[in-house]
């Protein structure tokens, strides 16, 4: 990789809306605690599908963060990510009115976008008889995924780069390194990045369980997410938001910011073998973990934490842990390297897994505490690595990965180094 002289980046707030707690300070206490954030559907009547349960969003408020127009002319995923961006500012305690506006922008992704406007829109339509002078005008601005960053630059005036990114599982981390480069780049000094998603709806669970991607443990919904456990049957699904606040070191300090980790390497490959599958052995997450801590200059034995995609479905938990065995040898299959899968609390945030994620990583490297992977019962022979069963873990982290594995075949690592 090129050596460039490029400036540090680093993390200066954080904001999350998730299925175990609507702020930060909440997440991570469910967290500590082990919470399961699923149980069963009630956004709709699911009683007739396979899958009847997922990790939703709790006594959720936009009162806190918007007005009843600006309400009802967004979508859920846009109101989550207008919450948690609201959060990651107040958090980061930046001032937009003293910082040059050019220079500070918006990469915020969703995997799929305004799933329940284009339903309620739908059913609209049909039940007024196919008269397509029923359909909102606000339809399409509440269904394109990069509205979401357009309300942030909007709610703020920043006027630097924004746009959305879209790759499945993996889309706000690819928000996230892209504006981690473009910082590297000199198009701007602060970068407020992320992913929202809110597809708990009729299509969406119907679609994952056409797919046979789902858990169906009807019968107990908090034990279903259980990644790398020997009796896992699918992910469960889940909805949220998460945000980051990026700057570079010099404007970080030249504010008085306080500092939550240093980003210091990003790995993106592809397999470019399957549609949905990982590639055998996992060929294309070696790549991206071996490309993330080559960025920063590091070696595999460095990495004291993964935060690892651990869906709780039989390929990606054995192709993960085949990947990562690849990557770190005996560090890994000796214990020392720490791993864990949050998705065994939040379920799968699709788009938003990536944000919320990096926010789970930073902050074990700031309270050098290890999430658990929770309902871990069964081991199984393929998966055979330290996953931080059942309770955190006190450790000092100095370096954690967070993985990130989208349909597609996309692969996206962050390396999130403590600030020194």
């Amino acid at each position: 990789m090129a050596n460039y002289n490029f400036p540090r980046v680093v993390v200066t707030g954080i904001g999350a809306v998730t299925p175990i707690g609507n702020t930060v300070d909440d997440f991570w206490k469910s967290m500590m605690e082990g919470k399961s954030g699923a149980a069963f559907l009630t956004r709709f009547d699911a009683s007739v599908f396979d899958t009847k349960f997922a990790c939703e969003v709790k006594n959720y408020d936009p009162l806190l963060h918007m007005n009843r127009k600006e309400i009802q002319r967004m979508d859920l995923f846009t109101q989550f990510a207008i919450s948690s961006a609201e959060m990651a500012v107040a958090d980061s305690g930046i001032n937009f009115e003293n910082t040059n506006k050019d220079r500070v922008g918006v990469v915020f992704g969703s995997g799929i976008g305004g799933m329940w406007t284009y339903h309620n829109q739908q059913q609209m339509l049909y039940e007024r008889g196919g008269n397509p002078d029923r359909i909102s005008p606000f339809f399409i601005p509440m269904l394109i995924s990069d509205i979401a960053p357009g309300h942030i630059a909007i709610r703020w005036g920043l006027k630097g780069p924004n746009y959305a990114t879209v790759s499945a599982c993996a889309t706000s981390s690819h928000a996230i390194s892209d504006a981690f480069m473009i910082i590297q780049r000199g198009m701007a000094d602060v970068m407020v990045v992320g992913g929202s998603e809110a597809v708990l709806c009729p299509m969406g669970v119907g679609g994952f369980n056409a797919m046979k991607a789902l858990s169906t443990r009807n019968d107990s919904p908090e034990t279903a997410s259980r990644p790398f456990d020997k009796n896992r049957d699918g992910f469960v699904m889940g909805e949220g938001g998460g945000v980051l606040i990026l700057e570079t070191e010099e404007h970080a300090l030249a504010r008085g910011a306080k500092i939550y980790a240093e980003i210091a390497g990003i790995g993106l490959t592809d397999d470019a073998f399957h549609i949905t599958q990982p590639a055998a052995g996992g060929e294309g997450a070696v790549r991206s973990m071996r490309l993330a801590i080559e960025d920063a200059k590091l070696k595999p034995e460095d990495v004291d934490y993964i935060n690892a995609h651990g869906t709780s479905t039989p390929h990606n938990d054995k192709n993960e842990t085949t990947a990562i065995k690849t990557v770190f040898g005996e560090h890994a299959t000796s214990g020392k390297l720490s791993i864990s899968s949050t998705k065994s609390m939040t379920g799968h945030l699709l788009g938003a897994a990536g944000a919320v994620e990096a926010i789970a990583t930073i902050l074990t490297i700031k309270n050098n505490r290890i999430p658990p992977t929770i309902n871990y019962t069964t081991p199984d022979p393929d998966c055979d690595l330290n996953y931080t069963p059942n309770k955190p873990v006190e450790k000092e982290v100095k370096v954690a990965l967070s993985n990130t594995f989208g349909f597609g075949g996309h692969n996206a690592t962050i390396l999130f180094k403590k600030y020194e």
